[in-house]
């Protein structure tokens, strides 16, 4: 029992100034004003995102990694972010994955498609004739791409993206309040140990 106690005692004290390395202005920044969450009482971690980013390509496996292991009461959330019209397209090819249910399925094949397999896929046409050798009907992607519900989540998009206050892709929304990056942190591998010190700090911040 008491080699129990000294070893919790051992790591509360080695968590205690792991996160004391952490800085506000440093490793992480407050945002302006919060954003509204939608993952309810657990604490959203929303990665903002842009499909020909080479950054957002290369923190794929480091996401990966981390949802094996991430907080429990940590929900993640991509989002594909809009700092401009040119990367609507994106947007919309996430979003029609989503409305499609095939987000699981074609998210990081799309993702290889442009950085692994230098796909030009830059329209509508050539996103549904991509889809389509990924088991994906052709129509189904060119009519659900131009929908209003996709439309509309675009647009929201957009909004939110300034909301957060990013001026470059991947960017890491703890919680609506916090705002991270792999350069901010130091490093890829830095990063989520920074993400995990925000949603524990978040979490406490909510009792």
């Amino acid at each position: 029992m008491k080699k129990r106690w000294y070893c919790a005692f051992a790591f509360l004290i080695t968590q205690t100034a792991w996160s004391q390395d952490f800085k506000q202005g440093v490793e992480y920044e407050l945002l302006a004003k919060p954003v509204a969450v939608q993952t309810g009482e657990q604490i959203e971690v929303r990665e903002l995102f842009w499909y020909r980013c080479p950054h957002c390509y290369s923190l794929e496996p480091y996401i990966h990694d981390w949802l094996s292991r991430k907080p429990e009461n940590a929900d993640y959330v991509p989002f594909p972010a809009v700092l401009s019209q040119s990367w609507e397209h994106q947007a919309r090819a996430f979003f029609t994955f989503e409305a499609l249910g095939a987000l699981d399925k074609l998210h990081m094949p799309f993702f290889n498609a442009i950085h692994k397999e230098n796909k030009n896929i830059r329209s509508p046409k050539d996103l549904a004739k991509w889809a389509a050798t990924q088991g994906v009907e052709e129509q189904a992607v060119l009519d659900t791409y131009e929908s209003f519900a996709v439309d509309t989540k675009t647009r929201q998009a957009a909004l939110l993206t300034r909301e957060y206050g990013i001026d470059g892709v991947p960017a890491i929304i703890i919680d609506g309040k916090y705002r991270t990056s792999g350069s901010m942190a130091g490093g890829n591998e830095r990063l989520f140990a920074v993400i995990d010190h925000l949603v524990a700090k978040a979490a406490q911040e909510r009792q």
